[in-house]
This record gives structure tokens, C-alpha cells and sequence, in this order.
């Protein structure tokens, strides 16, 4: 099977705008940005989507979301406000079986999404 392109990011066989790295995370700039600010933070672990991920993993997922409210404020966001989005599966928007998670701010998101 081959590698995700999160895989090869945490790999460095590919090259990614890192915004924050530590043991369990890493966070990138989005190549392809849905607001004026658009950062992935994602396991160095491969976790293929929230449904999959198990009891064990609860550290990691804590970690993650901790680490995107710290990368969102690192990044400007937290005074205008953000929003952090996980698809799941192909009609929740789950274009690569990796779990990640997008930070979007920049301009007013509007509700419903989508």
C-alpha cells in the first residue's frame, strides 16, 4: 500500500511549510487554502480517520486538539476566532485516510458549512 501524503510529509520525503512540529504532531500550511489562514495539524502516527481511531489513542486525539488551539493562537487567530474541522469518511469530506485536522480563520466562516 502506498504512503498517504501525511506519511511522507512526517517522512520528509516530501517538502510541507511546517508551522509546529513536537514528538506526537505536526502542523503545516494548507497547499491548497479554503480561508486566508488554512494549517493542517495531524498524528506523526497514522490514525486513518476519527471512526477508526481506538480507546488507547485518547492521549494522542487530546494532544491534537490541544496543539491546534495553540497553533491557531500561534498563528493569529485566536482573538477573531477559528474553526477546526475532521472529516470523516467520503461524505464527510475525507479526501486522504489520514486523521487530520484543519484550522481555518482569516475571514467570518459562515454556518451551515458546506
Amino acid at each position: 500500500m502506498s504512503k498517504t501524503v501525511f506519511e511522507k510529509i512526517v517522512a520528509r520525503e516530501i517538502p510541507a511549510q511546517i508551522v509546529y512540529e513536537d514528538d506526537l504532531v505536526l502542523a503545516i500550511r494548507d497547499l491548497h487554502p479554503q480561508a486566508p489562514t488554512h494549517v493542517l495539524i495531524f498524528p506523526k502516527r497514522l490514525v486513518p480517520r476519527i471512526a477508526e481511531a481506538r480507546p488507547d489513542d485518547h492521549k494522542l486525539l487530546g494532544h491534537l486538539l490541544l496543539k491546534a488551539a495553540e497553533v491557531a493562537d500561534q498563528v493569529g487567530l485566536k482573538k477573531a476566532g477559528y474553526r477546526l474541522v475532521i472529516n470523516n469518511g467520503a461524505d464527510g469530506g475525507e479526501t486522504v485516510p489520514y486523521l487530520h485536522c484543519h484550522i481555518l480563520g482569516g475571514r467570518n466562516l459562515g454556518w451551515p458549512p458546506g
